[in-house]
């Protein structure tokens, strides 16, 4: 079945190895992830996708769609929540927001790193690359995971919703005192499954250059991020 092309990893290594997806999740997600690549749903989401694949540009490449979930479960401090990944040639590298340093700053990115400086006074990054806050504990998601090349949104409503919806749930479920950040309308919508008396949810616009007028300048979720994990004896991201 073409469904394999997204739970090899956990269903059948050798066909795994052979096809060289999804080399980058980590071991502690497994239980989860397993149980979701069984349901209905993503069954059909994987069928979608083989067919994306092999008849169009769909980003992020394959081996990079899960990249998120590199991050280990249990070093998960901050979850971003984004939208779909960059639709344009080199940029979607699996991580939400983020592109490879080879690639020009977008002007979403761009804006994130105008409103640190405004908020905590510099940032860290000198390129277009987040790995570094991947590394602290932060998970980059976006709430559909891939995207057909120049169509912004081309794979809402396939499926990716229901599987960003679960591990937020399962997040909120799992970890204790987490930062959830959310950009943007889609990521929003998210809010409900959030226990606001464990965990802290910082919310606006989205960082595009066509909302970030409408709220996301100025509303510090960096400071206040550090602020929440210091008072719960974490330690607070290098942003």
């Amino acid at each position: 079945m073409t469904v394999v092309i997204f739970i090899g990893q956990f269903q059948n290594v050798s066909k795994y190895n052979n096809m060289n997806y999804n080399k980058s999740m980590h071991e502690s997600w497994r239980s989860f992830l397993k149980a979701e690549f069984e349901k209905p749903y993503f069954k059909e989401l994987s069928e979608f996708l083989h067919h994306e694949y092999e008849t169009k540009t769909i980003y992020p490449k394959k081996g990079l769609v899960f990249r998120a979930f590199a991050t280990d479960l249990n070093d998960v401090k901050v979850v971003i929540l984004g939208q779909d990944p960059y639709h344009t040639p080199g940029a979607a590298e699996g991580l939400a927001f983020s592109v490879p340093n080879s690639q020009p700053i977008p002007p979403s990115l761009i804006n994130i790193y105008k409103e640190i400086d405004d908020d905590i006074g510099h940032h860290e990054n000198p390129r277009g690359s987040l790995v570094n806050w991947q590394k602290q504990g932060v998970l980059l998601l976006n709430t559909v995971l891939t995207v057909e090349a120049h169509k912004p949104k081309s794979h809402s409503g396939k499926g990716w919703e229901t599987f960003t919806t679960e591990v937020i749930k399962y997040l909120n479920e799992v970890r204790p005192h987490l930062v959830f950040i959310l950009w943007g309308r889609d990521a929003r919508n998210k809010k409900a499954l959030i226990d606001t008396s464990k965990h802290l949810v910082l919310e606006s616009a989205h960082p595009s250059p066509l909302s970030a007028h409408a709220g996301f300048f100025g509303s510090k979720p960096f400071s206040k991020c550090n602020q929440f994990l210091e008072e719960n004896g974490l330690k607070p991201i290098v942003w």
